[in-house]
């Protein structure tokens, strides 16, 4: 089947990112690669006849076209019209199918002319708004998706885009869409208020089709997930030796959306490898300073549950040895990246882009295409080898923790003011210079699970009686702290002397 041409069109001095991410996506992705074949401005060869005239014959000759709409009108000819609107009357005209992506700006913000073009273009056609490059990137590949299935060049969709025919909108858990509005409006600012009705957030994160729910809208805001996808947990598991064998110390499995399955697998491996804390000499606040660094642990997972093949039955696996932290993704590269392609500048193609764009908005991906080049350059930084990337019948992150960690606390101090303490407890402790919220606490700590953080680190310390309530009458008190027992106080002064002597 011949490829179809995709004309991507906008103001030449606008959107020049935006061009080359949607040029080298449609050319390169596994999926959209096979149908269509995209072209712009820049990849105009030299000629005689002019540029007006050739992108005119370009939109005769191509089977969509794809306007940005930003907030330029561009060069005017003698008549005050600009190339983009010719582009689009003649598309139009030719009954040419339009999608037409609007940057996210005030009509004024925008160059008069092109506001009445973008009104024009809204009365015409379905558009849809952007803010970002990453979700413009989302837009045009939930719409060239459903063109595909539209026109019956594909019968199933990716996974994330595909319909759960068992799922209702009671499945979903309103209250994670409106914490992950706030969360996304403060990180990214996401356009949309937590008081806009589920149905227009999904919407305009093309997490519904055809007015039904996608599996990326269950895997992000279900109540129970793991009731639709079983196998979408993350089994963790920590070994003291350097191969997998017995004693275990530690295994959990755990469940929950995609942001919880994150934050309790990243707090479990922050609450078992070593940690220095600093003291107040220079600030008002202890510094806390991980043998991998938090960033690297993060990026990590999330990487192995956003990228993975939902269609497995294998789940992420997470080990912790003495010497490394190995996660293993139940999912392949795609066909158009290497290993030696995650070490330098590359381009992102996810696998699940629907559920990879909300998790970006939120804040767990801090950028588009340079991950996994952030890692290698934060572990370089701490002075630890070269994390390796390893593609078997799964993909495997191997990222080496530092033998030589000084002022570590991990494993167990015992003696006769501690009897036998964990390194969560300890580092409770450790941090607690004042009397402190929870949150607070916890935000030192760069811990996101709260019912982890409870059960782990603050309901121990409590049993263990090294801290207690600020108002131990009140447990609901608005003012709510922890503060150190005599005994906590006791065990702070032991491990600022074992920090300083390691």
């Amino acid at each position: 089947m011949e490829k179809l041409k995709v004309f991507i069109s906008s103001v030449q001095a606008e959107f020049a990112e935006e061009r080359q991410m949607l040029f080298d996506y449609l050319m390169q992705d596994s999926l959209l690669g096979l149908f269509f074949e995209p072209f712009i401005f820049e990849k105009l060869p030299a000629m005689e006849q002019s540029v007006e005239n050739t992108f005119l014959n370009r939109v005769k000759k191509c089977d969509i076209y794809l306007g940005l709409f930003g907030k330029e009108y561009g060069y005017e000819d003698i008549s005050g019209i600009s190339p983009t609107e010719y582009e689009y009357d003649l598309a139009k005209k030719l009954n040419k199918i339009r999608l037409i992506f609007i940057s996210n700006h005030k009509n004024f913000e925008r160059h008069p002319k092109q506001a009445t073009l973008i009104q024009k273009a809204e009365k015409e056609i379905i558009r849809k708004k952007f803010s970002n490059i990453m979700e413009l990137k989302a837009d045009v590949y939930s719409s060239l998706v459903a063109f595909l299935e539209e026109k019956e060049f594909i019968r199933t969709g990716p996974f994330d885009a595909s319909i759960n025919k068992e799922a209702t909108y009671d499945d979903i858990d309103a209250g994670k869409v409106v914490r992950w509005v706030n969360a996304a409006r403060a990180k990214r600012s996401f356009p949309l208020e937590d008081h806009i009705p589920v149905k227009n957030i999904f919407a305009h994160l093309n997490l519904i089709k055809n007015g039904r729910l996608t599996n990326a809208a269950l895997l992000l805001f279900a109540k129970e997930p793991q009731r639709f996808f079983k196998s979408s947990e993350v089994k963790c598991v920590q070994f003291n030796a350097f191969e997998i064998e017995k004693p275990i110390p530690a295994y959990q499995v755990y469940k929950g959306d995609v942001f919880m399955l994150v934050n309790q697998a990243v707090d479990f491996v922050l609450s078992r490898i070593n940690v220095s804390t600093g003291t107040r000499d220079n600030s008002n606040q202890v510094d806390v300073e991980y043998e991998i660094p938090r960033a690297v642990v993060s990026e990590a997972i999330v990487n192995a549950i956003v990228h993975r093949d939902y269609t497995s039955n294998g789940s992420v696996q997470i080990m912790l040895f003495k010497d490394r932290l190995e996660i293993w993704n139940p999912g392949t590269l795609p066909l158009n990246l290497t290993i030696e392609d995650l070490k330098k500048p590359h381009s992102s193609y996810p696998n699940n882009l629907l559920l990879a764009e909300p998790m970006y908005l939120a804040g767990y991906i801090e950028r588009i295409g340079t991950g996994t080049m952030d890692m290698l350059v934060k572990c370089k930084e701490k002075g630890l080898r070269e994390i390796e990337f390893i593609q078997d019948d799964v993909f495997k992150t191997i990222i080496w923790r530092n033998g030589a960690f000084a002022g570590q606390f991990s494993g167990e101090l015992t003696g006769e003011v501690t009897g036998e303490v964990s390194g969560e407890v300890k580092r409770v402790v450790s941090v607690l210079t004042k009397p402190m919220k929870r949150s607070e606490i916890q935000k030192i700590l760069q811990l996101r699970h709260d019912d982890y953080f409870r059960l782990n680190y603050i309901i121990p310390a409590l049993k263990a009686r090294f801290i207690e309530l600020l108002y131990p009458d009140s447990p609901n008190h608005p003012q709510q702290k922890y503060k150190l027992t005599d005994k906590g106080k006791s065990l702070q002064i032991l491990l600022r002397k074992e920090n300083n002597e390691g």
